[in-house]
This record gives structure tokens, C-alpha cells and sequence, in this order.
């Protein structure tokens, strides 16, 4: 065994001692060739691992000017996050999506992907990229929370220096659906309605009210939907007595577009018996 060339291997691709090893043995220790091999495993690797749940990850964030992009990208483990080579990965998408887009990043990465598979040995999926970009005279603006797992972009025009990240901050903590109550979907506010027809109904079924008092009591409940949903309409997360739409026009400003991302969300999570897992390698 040559643990020279294991160990130089092993610098040229990163993966690790027992993959190198085998490689060389396939290579019959010819270095380039097994270089190769490590390519082509690779793939193969990546796709192996590619029905494991990566519900854990960053977000990358980054704004110039104009223009800013978010992109989350998942992992299996909390732990592998925090390997600085799947930070950097998360750089390269980020700036891929502020570049040229969020079309086609997981493609434009998918080699990169599949080699930091085979180093890291989780799977890692390129989940989703986002671009934001202001209208004319206008900025954008983001806030990235401590875990860089929740993050907002904001475009904004007009206001004061600050006044974006505040918003893209408010945008993290309260998620908001829409900009303002008329930017809700009708088949969401149809969803709603219903459902609060249904849950106002089992409440008056001891002591029915009128139907003109129940259809009041059905709109109160829309409207407080379309309310807490609504960037304009949330009480503004630095000072509760203003609202967003207050704020935004105290400082003759508008907001334009927002985008909001926490990593995880909507993924369902597997649960793994690790007993039966042990039990299936020992067989």
C-alpha cells in the first residue's frame, strides 16, 4: 500500500483514505487514472444518496445594489452545515443566482454538488434560489439571522439608509405572506373563509345566531387573516404601535417585492430507527 499516493489523492479530490485507497487499487496505483475513478464514483455516490432527507443547511444571501439573491441549500446533518467547504458551496450558489439568475443554479453547480457529496458522504440538495431586483431608483436590501438558516430579501425605494434591513429583519421574524391584503391569492381567501365558516358554525351549534351576525363574525375573521398575513398590515417588529404601511409612508418610501427563506420548511422530516439501521449493517 502507498500511502504517499492515498494521501496526495486525497488533497487532489478531497474524499476520503478508504476511497482513495480503492481507487488507486482499480488504477492499479496509477494516480491520474484513479483521479478519474474519483470523478466518476462521484456521481455514482451522489446518486446513491439521493432518496436521504437533507432537511438541515444554510441559506446564502448576498446584495449588490440593485439586485439581490437568496439560495437555500440542504443537508442531511446540523454537523456537515458546518463544514467550510459546504459553506463555500453555498457561496458559489448564491453568487451563481446574483450573477445570472436563479434559473439554472442547481445546474450550473451539479458537478460541485456531486463532489462535495463524495467528500462530505450526505446528500445535498440545491433546494431553491431566489433573485430580487428593484425597480428603477430603487435598492435592495436583506437580513440574515445569526444560524443563517431564516433570511429575507426586500426591495425598497425611497427612506433612509437602514430602513431595508429593518424591513428585510421584520420580513424574518413575522412572515409575511403577501405585500398588502389585496396580493392575497383568492383561493387562499376562499380556503380561509371556508374554514372559518366551519369552525363558526360548530361554535353555534348550541345557540345559533342569525346569518347576517355569523357572516359579520366569518368577515372579522378574513380580515384578521388578511391582516396578520400582510407585510402593510403587521404591527412593525422594532415599535408595535406602527404598522408597516404606517412606517413605510411616514418615511416616503414603498416596498416593492420581499422574499422570505428558513431552511427546512416544508420538508418532511424521516424519522430514522437508528437500532434497525445498525441491525441491517451487521446483516
Amino acid at each position: 500500500m502507498n500511502v504517499t499516493l492515498i494521501k496526495e489523492l486525497r488533497q487532489r479530490t478531497g474524499v476520503g483514505f478508504g476511497d482513495c485507497k480503492r481507487a488507486l487499487v482499480e488504477a492499479d496505483w496509477d494516480l491520474d487514472r484513479a483521479v478519474d475513478i474519483v470523478r466518476l464514483q462521484s456521481g455514482a455516490k451522489a446518486e446513491k444518496k439521493a432518496d436521504r432527507t437533507a432537511a438541515e443547511g444554510l441559506l446564502g444571501l448576498k446584495v449588490d445594489g440593485a439586485k439581490g439573491a437568496m439560495v437555500e441549500i440542504n443537508i442531511e446533518t446540523d454537523f456537515a452545515a458546518r463544514n467550510p467547504k459546504f459553506a463555500a458551496f453555498v457561496e458559489r450558489a448564491v453568487d451563481t443566482a446574483l450573477a445570472h439568475g436563479a434559473e439554472g443554479v442547481a445546474a450550473a453547480l451539479e458537478a460541485d454538488r456531486q463532489a462535495l457529496v463524495q467528500e462530505v458522504g450526505e446528500n445535498i440538495n440545491v433546494r431553491r434560489a431566489v433573485r430580487v431586483d428593484a425597480p428603477d431608483g430603487g435598492s435592495v436590501a436583506a437580513y440574515l439571522h445569526l444560524d443563517q438558516k431564516k433570511g429575507a430579501l426586500v426591495a425598497v425605494r425611497g427612506g433612509e439608509p437602514g430602513l431595508g434591513h429593518d424591513l428585510a429583519m421584520h420580513v424574518t421574524a413575522m412572515r409575511p405572506r403577501v405585500l398588502s391584503p389585496q396580493d392575497m391569492p383568492a383561493s387562499v381567501v376562499a380556503k380561509e373563509r371556508a374554514l372559518f365558516a366551519e369552525q363558526t358554525a360548530q361554535e353555534q351549534s348550541d345557540r345559533p345566531k342569525p346569518p347576517q351576525i355569523v357572516e359579520r363574525i366569518i368577515d372579522g375573521r378574513v380580515r384578521k387573516f388578511l391582516a396578520e398575513s400582510s407585510l402593510t398590515e403587521q404591527p412593525f417588529v422594532k415599535d408595535a404601535d406602527v404598522k408597516v404601511g404606517k412606517l413605510l409612508a411616514n418615511a416616503k418610501a414603498t416596498c416593492t417585492a420581499f422574499e422570505r427563506f428558513e431552511v427546512g420548511e416544508g420538508i418532511e422530516r424521516r424519522e430514522e430507527d437508528f437500532a434497525a439501521e445498525v441491525r441491517k449493517q451487521l446483516s
